[in-house]
């Protein structure tokens, strides 16, 4: 079974720590039953990443997929995390996992903000117009792991 593990940073808030098991609730439902949905923070609240690795597998995941609940590709998202789950996941070598990249440049995020701004969308984005980079430049990668663009070339690959 897939499980996909949501990590933020964590906060001194309750309120915000919250917040992910909520989320994490929502995607459960959204994505059924087939699909194990677990959450945990980086640091100063728990489930640890650890401990949200330990309760994928007690579910009976196979797979663990940790997605790092934050915007952009900074030092947590590209460094911290990676080293966390993968410290996690050597105590279960039977199991394949795998960190994706942040949110990224994304048109569900973009659409998300206008949403949230009470702005209409003006012009929709298919899908493959989003993977397009969106630099001025035209630099793809620019915006570092997270870029549409370069995901789009070339997805991440599953660590065992």
């Amino acid at each position: 079974m897939r499980s996909i593990l949501l990590i933020d940073h964590g906060s001194v808030r309750a309120e915000a720590n919250h917040m992910l098991s909520c989320v994490a609730n929502l995607l459960q439902q959204m994505v059924g039953e087939s699909v194990l949905v677990r959450h945990a923070h980086m640091e100063l609240a728990e489930p640890s990443i650890a401990a949200g690795f330990a309760a994928c597998i007690a579910g009976g995941a196979t797979e663990v997929i940790a997605f790092p609940y934050m915007l952009s590709p900074g030092k947590h998202v590209t460094r911290d995390i990676p080293r966390l789950v993968q410290e996690a996941a050597a105590q279960f070598p039977q199991v394949a996992y795998r960190v994706t990249d942040a949110f990224g440049v994304n048109d569900k995020m973009a659409e998300l903000i206008a949403l949230r701004a009470g702005v209409d969308i003006a012009h929709r984005v298919s899908a493959a117009d989003a993977c397009r980079c969106w630099d001025q430049n035209g630099t793809v990668g620019a915006c570092g792991s997270a870029c549409a663009a370069k995901m789009a070339a070339a997805p991440a690959l599953t660590q065992k």
